[in-house]
């Protein structure tokens, strides 16, 4: 049977990996309260279509701190990607190349940065801060390893109540048990392609600051450092010249002290409801955080081109895919990520012809209506209205 949009390679994921493999990437926090919230967000919004305007020729490049991107879509920061598939962060990198849009590397993946750098694609790195010593180091490898931009995540102060993991008993370092081995003789098809390759390593956990007895410590037990604050985050910002992003935002007063201190752009982001499950969807609160000037990505709940073009006509210059991307690489490596972008590629164009859009060079943020709307102003071609209740 043909995998014939995102929810199918969900289904397809779900098949062929073990349940506390699944789990971990599909899961949310808690009560996956937020998780739900950031799909209704996408799903409450209308788009009002205009007819007769000439979209013969369509294009969904977008601007980015001074590039261009051949669609709205960046690949998002995900750990653990060996789980999914052998060598699964390099598989998204050469993906990403392949497609001409930039790749996020987590620190918690299983490839290193230098690996990643040698894949030829151009990537971004995030930064979690354990531990000081350690986040300084990854920083400067960043750099000498040519990352173009550093995503720094805020908003893991602790780690998130996820329940699925909990019940899974899914713990680092990973322990095998009964139950765990039991689960992986039933997929055989994810034992041969990844399990035989032992659990994946900590790829870039091989320099000299990791091997403080303190940082080890720290990694063991995923302990972010709880102290990190707005003047670390100025210090970061005077340690590295290239542009800096600031992921986990969602406060309007937050995305104002952050364009204050001068980053480079945000990621409105609750994490894809895998911290606080009380919190908002990133796209209710795009309105508001335009309204700084700061160039925007927004993630959380992504699963159709029609979803990235409303994100994109609500303010925000692109997107990141997390989940997506990696039920794609589950199902098929490095060619199941090219498919799934090129899926929502192919709704991005569809939903531009059908809306009478040539192109996504369109920005708005208005109240007048009643019902929540996206709407081609009357009279003006290139103008959209995001429309609250």
């Amino acid at each position: 049977m043909p995998l014939v949009n995102v929810e199918d390679y969900r289904a397809a994921a779900r098949r062929r990996l073990p349940r506390f493999v699944f789990d971990y990437l599909d899961g949310g926090a808690e009560d996956e309260i937020a998780l739900r919230r950031n799909r209704a967000a996408f799903e409450d919004p209308i788009l009002t279509p205009r007819v007769l305007n000439p979209v013969a020729q369509r294009d969904q490049s977008v601007g980015w701190l001074g590039k261009r991107l051949p669609t709205p879509i960046v690949i998002a920061p995900t750990g653990l990607n060996g789980l999914f598939w052998h060598e699964g962060d390099l598989k998204l990198a050469r993906a990403a190349r392949r497609l001409g849009i930039p790749f996020t590397l987590s620190t918690a993946s299983n490839a290193s940065i230098e690996q990643v750098a040698a894949t030829g694609a151009e990537f971004w790195f995030q930064l979690y801060v354990m531990h000081r010593a350690l986040a300084d180091e990854l920083v400067d490898r960043a750099f000498a390893a040519g990352a173009s931009q550093l995503v720094l995540t805020v908003d893991v102060p602790v780690g998130g109540k996820r329940e699925r993991d909990l019940r899974n008993r899914f713990v680092m370092p990973f322990r095998l048990r009964p139950d765990t081995l039991l689960d992986i003789a039933c997929h055989p098809r994810w034992l041969w392609s990844v399990g035989r390759h032992g659990a994946p390593a900590m790829g870039n956990l091989g320099g000299a600051a990791s091997k403080d007895p303190n940082v080890q410590a720290a990694l063991l037990s995923r302990n972010m450092d709880a102290s990190f604050s707005w003047d670390d985050l100025a210090r970061l910002r005077d340690r590295w010249p290239r542009p800096l992003l600031v992921k986990g935002i969602l406060h309007p007063a937050d995305i104002r002290r952050a364009a204050e201190i001068g980053v480079d752009g945000i990621v409105l982001s609750n994490h894809g409801g895998r911290q606080l499950d009380a919190a908002p969807a990133p796209l209710s609160q795009l309105e508001e955080a335009v309204s700084p000037g700061l160039p925007i990505l927004l993630d959380s709940g992504i699963r159709r081109g029609t979803d990235i073009v409303k994100a994109r006509l609500a303010g925000a210059d692109a997107v990141m895919i997390g989940r997506a991307a990696l039920y794609g690489l589950a199902v098929g490596g490095e060619d199941g990520v090219v498919e799934v972008v090129k899926l929502l590629q192919s709704e991005i164009d569809r939903t531009q012809a059908l809306m009478g859009l040539p192109n996504l060079n369109v920005r708005s943020a208005v109240c007048v209506g009643e019902h929540k709307s996206l709407t081609l102003s009357a009279g003006i071609s290139s103008q959209y209205q995001w429309v609250w209740p």
